[in-house]
């Protein structure tokens, strides 16, 4: 008989279809915050106005600015912002921009709420996973304050409690995983009209990385009944949406679905629902070879999925229905859309190099969701293997 636990995350609201401005002037004064510390995306702060709004809503309780986060959140960009933030005594921090600045700010407030002054430092809260597949995470105090989010992108991390970091540091250029539960922001905002301003290949790619946390939540090794409704819809929306947005780029109820798909995408994450080797060679990819977060999802999801099929097929046929061509496989679907939207469908045009392979492939091993995959993989050959259908 069916069983289980499902847990909500503690995220508080989330506010839909609503321009940025009015919702963010509302939730400043529900939680009183008279010092916000800011975290932007650098292109959205320098070549748009979203930053002379902000300025506007917040007037004097602007406490400071962040623009300066880089790809997959290194570890003395976060150390950067979160030291200013203790500095100037922030009580809320706001995010605006894509998933890089996201997890920053999971990470800043991680900082914060354990004496995190130095990189060097995170060393000791960052997860391990053990030559069984488990992981441990050491324990961690919740951050001090709590963020407000507003994303321009649909890698959809603002939904999860769990945040990516990378060590830059000498060679090791490994991407690490944090959580700590009240980490997630208390409140998201999604606006569509502010996503205009992302690049479309940003924009849609990410959009694949919300149809992979989907597809992956539903072949998982351990779904969830309620995420499995979730992410079944969440298909449906993504798939329409992402091409209506390439159909037409102002097409701001489309671009509403995405962020909506988005979000129902990761209702299986954030409620623990373990995912596979896309995500888990995912990270790596990005951590190792800096390939875009969208762009792992676009070139390893459909072998992922062939990979997977002896052990999930039933699954991957309600993959296959929601994205709209019942009787077609889902690999073949899912590699249709990414090549409807002009995104890269290999590792060589995704920018990888021959001579990264072999370091992504043993690093994978260490990744959690490798470990979790479906159809189980033994070792750095298998995932090498993968990597070579992809390539």
């Amino acid at each position: 008989m069916l069983h289980g636990t499902f847990n909500y995350p503690h995220i508080e609201r989330v506010i839909y279809g609503v321009p940025f401005a009015l919702a963010l002037a509302q939730e400043i004064e529900a939680v009183s915050a008279s010092k916000v510390y800011v975290l932007s995306s650098g292109t959205l702060a320098r070549e748009t106005d979203t930053m002379d709004q902000i300025r506007h809503v917040l007037g004097n309780r602007l406490a400071g600015l962040c623009d300066r986060i880089g790809a997959h959140t290194p570890r003395v960009d976060v150390l950067a912002a979160a030291n200013a933030a203790r500095a100037v005594g922030a009580d809320l921090l706001l995010t605006v921009g894509g998933g890089s600045v996201t997890d920053a700010a999971k990470m800043v407030g991680i900082c914060l709420g354990n004496d995190i002054t130095e990189p060097g430092q995170l060393d000791r809260l960052a997860a391990t996973t053990h030559p069984d597949g488990t992981t441990s995470r050491p324990p961690t105090a919740p951050p001090p304050i709590r963020t407000v989010t507003i994303p321009t992108t649909l890698s959809a991390g603002e939904f999860s409690a769990h945040a990516g970091c990378t060590d830059t540091s000498g060679e090791r250029h490994v991407k690490e995983s944090f959580a700590q539960q009240f980490s997630i922001p208390r409140t998201v905002i999604l606006d569509p009209a502010l996503t205009v301003h992302t690049p479309e290949w940003l924009f849609l790619s990410t959009g694949i990385r919300a149809v992979d946390h989907a597809v992956e939540t539903i072949c998982s090794i351990s779904p969830q009944p309620f995420a499995d409704a979730t992410a079944l819809h969440a298909l449906r929306l993504l798939s329409s949406g992402l091409r209506g947005v390439k159909q037409d780029p102002r097409n701001l109820p489309a671009r509403l679905d995405c962020q909506l798909g988005a979000w129902l995408s990761m209702t299986g994450v954030s409620a623990g629902v373990p995912l596979g080797a896309s995500h888990g060679i995912g990270h790596v990819l990005g951590g190792t070879a800096g390939m875009p977060h969208g762009y792992t999802s676009c070139v390893m999801l459909p072998h992922v999925m062939r990979f997977n099929h002896p052990v999930n097929a039933a699954r991957q046929t309600w993959v296959a229905d929601a994205l709209g061509q019942t009787g077609a496989p889902a690999a073949e679907q899912l590699a249709r859309l990414i090549a409807d939207l002009g995104l890269p469908g290999t590792l060589r045009a995704a920018g990888m190099r021959a001579e990264q392979l072999a370091p992504v492939a043993e690093r994978s091993m260490h990744d959690r969701w490798v470990r979790t995959n479906p159809n189980h993989i033994e070792g750095p050959a298998t995932v090498r293997a993968l990597l070579d259908a992809a390539w």
